[in-house]
């Protein structure tokens, strides 16, 4: 058996057809269904149900899937291991974020880079769904998400910051020049917001509904990005992450003012899987966190918006 009939068989697993699968191992899909193939006889179990295309795994093949992904992951682990004993990490850490967590993200990937500068990193953003997935099939060293998600299991937790929510509001708006503001008054301005399908905003909304309120935005995003590009001009209002402020400041002619209710945001942290081998690279980047204080940086963010005004 060679590692990599164990990388095609992943491969296809993931991508769900021959054709694909060969792409991302860059050989031809005749190579690919031949080491496949050949993987069936030297274990003698049928793999991969066929018919004219892709039609998924045979129950042995799921097995063999598992292992593979294990088989796989030792290896990894081991360069990642002997490259740290040759003097510095190297590999891909392959880090997974939930969408609203990316703009604090250079917080740990820089110094991480910087204190291991043979090492890469890889950064995927995915659900929380995605990333449970990417953990428990060795697809992920580790990821940046909420530590309060129920999908997640068999994992370490390392927080990295609590979400404060702040109004981003036009300077000339009606609640631009107060201290502080509640949910129930947020939701008579005009709102741009993210979608109900992004995880924050199904937070928001718990938000505003503990507050007797809800929010009705006249725009929605799936991205922060796209919710940042409808800002500026003075039209819309918006609540956001103080962890998006690291990314995206404050734009032109908007003031922040804090958020005040019944509700409180939800962690932000780190996870590795539990499972054996432990990434080499999670580890060293777990030893980053516990050393660079996020919190303290996005909350000083904050404060120096605050204290400029917006």
């Amino acid at each position: 058996m060679l590692l990599r009939q164990l990388e095609y068989l992943v491969a296809l697993a993931r991508e769900r057809h021959f054709a694909r699968a060969a792409a991302a191992c860059f050989v031809s899909q005749p190579s690919l269904s031949a080491a496949i193939r050949r993987l069936e006889h030297e274990l003698d179990v049928p793999i991969v149900r066929r018919d004219r295309r892709y039609e998924g795994l045979t129950p042995e093949g799921e097995v063999v899937l598992a292992w593979a992904h294990r088989i796989l992951a030792e290896r990894d682990a081991l360069h990642q291991e002997l490259s740290a004993l040759r003097g510095g990490l190297a590999g891909t850490l392959r880090l997974g974020i939930v969408p609203t967590a990316l703009p604090a993200a250079s917080l740990l990937t820089t110094p991480f880079c910087e204190r291991h500068p043979g090492a890469r990193v890889s950064l995927e953003s995915l659900s929380s769904a995605e990333i449970t997935h990417g953990l428990a099939e060795f697809e992920l060293d580790a990821a940046m998400t909420y530590l309060d998600d129920d999908e997640l299991r068999h994992v370490r937790r390392f927080p990295l910051y609590e979400e404060r929510y702040v109004l981003l509001t036009p300077a000339d708006g009606p609640l631009a020049t107060a201290s502080t503001a509640r949910w129930a008054d947020v939701a008579a301005l005009p709102l741009c917001l993210l979608s109900p399908r992004m995880r924050n905003r199904r937070i928001i909304d718990e938000c505003f509904a503990a507050d007797g309120a809800t929010a009705a935005p006249a725009i929605e995003s799936d991205s922060v990005a796209g919710l940042y590009a409808h800002l500026p001009g003075g039209r819309w209002s918006s609540v956001i992450s103080h962890a998006w402020l690291h990314m995206f400041g404050v734009p032109d002619g908007l003031r922040v003012v804090p958020l005040v209710g019944p509700a409180h945001g939800p962690r932000v942290g780190l996870v590795v899987a539990r499972s054996e081998p432990q990434s080499v690279l999670a580890e060293a980047l777990l030893k980053v966190a516990r050393e660079v204080g996020v919190r303290d940086a996005l909350d000083a963010l904050l404060k120096t918006y605050l204290g400029a005004g917006g």
